[in-house]
């Protein structure tokens, strides 16, 4: 990495997620300082990020950094010489979210971005693009560590690194940080000051101990969580309470999107209830978007606007900026990451990845050994990793029959004749961005 400076390129620049990424690099400047950020994005993408580039250089100009802005269409131009690459792209943009979401719950089912079918048509739909982007990554910047933040980041973490020969790959999430911060303002305490023990996956995450100042507080979380109207939420899901002798019961501290696989019957009503109202998630974050890049559109604004905010995505900036000032610094501290297991998880396979903290080095995260998962939490997490695992090969494969035993494998999906339903329509409705199952006749396969 450059004395001069570090140059990063960030695919899929055109996010509305994109001034919160500038935000954190511009606080975070005496540390790592920025030389060059790329923002690259495709031609469907081009006039958001004409409009949100700007927005990043007016925020640039107001903090007097010399930090160089690039636009860019051209990925193999933007990555020459990187020294970290992020990924925050959705392939077939919010419409191919939306029918995500719709068409599972038109049979019934829970339709969510990163949970059950619609999870995994968006991996289905990403993995081949992330794997297309890490040759190019390979070929122009093979000593760039790449940060995907995309979703779902567990299972493009899992196929970068089993399927890409670029090693340097590690995923985020904001979830453990969510989860950090909700969880210091149950205990009236500083966030620094709290240390969370988490074990698990991507958006299937438990805390398993929770210490402030060396002494564990885990019991009164507990207790606080049973008790208390402050649920521990994201601005997309629903703060339903949980109940209370199962969460003591438990004793692990649950993530906000446990709720889908705990309280099922619950969430679907909700989101069934909205699908009728032709309000899904999806739809609200599309009136959201379409609200923020007027708001980036206005010459005058030069901040992250507060609204961001309600987005889904905060403290994303966070979770991405630390890890690569960690990387960049030998900083050694512990942060929650999407990496390979390598026997943290004694009870998950070695190879496949895991999220869990990790001592973040120059040479990457080291994830800390936590031991085979408690047994109440251990059955979910291999059953999703089964998911993951056979989801993962479908997308690389196109393999007709490994896609329905994924959807079969997950919890939310409950009967395997409405799931091969759900698989044929799905194909159908993203086809154009599934070049992988074109020929159907591998149904055969």
């Amino acid at each position: 990495m450059g004395k001069k400076g570090i140059k990063i390129v960030t695919i899929g620049g055109g996010s509305s997620y994109t001034p919160e990424f500038v935000e954190g690099l511009i606080k975070r400047y005496q540390e790592v300082p920025v030389r060059e950020l790329w923002l690259v994005d495709i031609e469907a993408g081009r006039e958001k990020l004409e409009i949100v580039g700007q927005l990043a250089k007016r925020m640039v100009e107001k903090a007097e950094l010399p930090m160089q802005i690039h636009l860019s269409l051209n990925r193999k131009e933007a990555l020459k010489d990187a020294d970290f690459v992020t990924t925050q792209l959705r392939v077939g943009l919010l419409d191919a979210r939306i029918k995500d979401e719709r068409i599972p719950l038109k049979h019934g089912m829970i339709g969510q971005e990163t949970n059950g079918a619609g999870g995994l048509f968006k991996a289905l739909r990403t993995i081949p693009v992330l794997l297309d982007i890490t040759k190019d990554i390979q070929e122009l910047c093979p000593k760039a560590w790449l940060i995907n933040f995309t979703n779902p980041a567990g299972m493009v973490t899992e196929a970068l690194l089993k399927y890409s020969d670029h090693n340097k790959v590690v995923g985020v999430c904001n979830v453990p940080i969510n989860m950090k911060f909700s969880i210091a303002s149950l205990l009236n305490e500083e966030p620094d000051d709290v240390h969370i023990s988490f074990g698990g996956l991507n958006h299937m995450l438990y805390g398993l101990d929770v210490h402030v100042k060396g002494t564990s507080r885990m019991k009164e979380v507990m207790e606080l969580m049973s008790h208390t109207d402050t649920q521990l939420t994201m601005q997309n899901i629903i703060p339903l309470p949980w109940e209370e002798n199962f969460l003591q019961a438990l004793q692990a501290i649950p993530s906000p999107y446990h709720r889908y696989y705990y309280k099922t019957e619950e969430m679907l009503k909700k989101e069934l209830a909205e699908y009728q109202q032709g309000k899904t998630r999806a739809e609200v974050v599309k009136e959201m978007e379409n609200e923020l890049f007027e708001l980036y559109k206005d010459p005058d604004l030069n901040i992250k606007p507060p609204q961001l905010a309600n987005r889904g995505g905060a403290y994303y900036s966070d979770s991405a900026c630390n890890l690569i000032s960690s990387i960049y610094t030998d900083k050694g501290d512990i942060q929650t990451l999407n990496v390979k297991n390598n026997g943290s998880i004694t009870s998950l396979p070695a190879d496949a990845v895991v999220e869990v903290n990790c001592v973040v080095t120059g040479h990457g995260p080291i994830p800390l050994s936590i031991g085979p998962l408690p047994t109440p939490i251990q059955g979910l997490v291999s059953q999703i990793k089964s998911f993951e695992l056979t989801a993962v090969e479908a997308a690389v494969t196109g393999s007709y029959q490994q896609a329905l035993l994924a959807l079969c494998i997950n919890p939310l999906v409950t009967d395997d004749i409405k799931a091969k339903i759900i698989l044929d329509e799905m194909l159908e409705a993203h086809k154009e961005y599934l070049p992988q199952f074109l020929n159907r006749n591998q149904k055969n396969s």
